[in-house]
């Protein structure tokens, strides 16, 4: 029996478990990032051990909201070195999201764009 992957998202015995919808949607753009040949899955693992052992030099505390925040480092330095996406680009579409949520009223659908003057 192979010992699991430290890389992985934590299961359940059934599969992946994932304590929010956002920890599933940036590993699901990192699989479509690697399948797409953006990088590869090596460059993806790599990248995400070497976000982790900052995190652990940080004293960050092992839990899966350290973990999916390291993917979401891993995945943006990735499509910042990877892609034509720049930091800055990304940085201003996360600002843009932000403004769109903070504007939105609870339960409503967030629209890129909400809160823009």
């Amino acid at each position: 029996m192979n010992p699991p992957d430290p890389l992985a998202p934590p299961e359940n015995g059934n599969g992946p478990v994932f304590d929010e919808p956002w920890h599933a949607q940036v590993l699901a753009l990192a699989d479509a990032l690697v399948r797409a040949e953006f990088f590869t899955a090596r460059q993806w693992a790599e990248a995400l051990g070497a976000a982790r052992a900052r995190a652990e030099a940080r004293a960050a505390p092992d839990t899966a909201e350290t973990y999916y925040l390291c993917a979401i480092e891993t995945l943006e330095g990735l499509v910042a070195r990877e892609t034509a996406i720049s930091l800055e680009a990304l940085g201003a579409r996360r600002r843009a999201w932000e403004r769109a949520y903070l504007a939105t009223p609870h339960g409503q659908p967030v629209m890129l764009g909400a809160g823009e003057k």
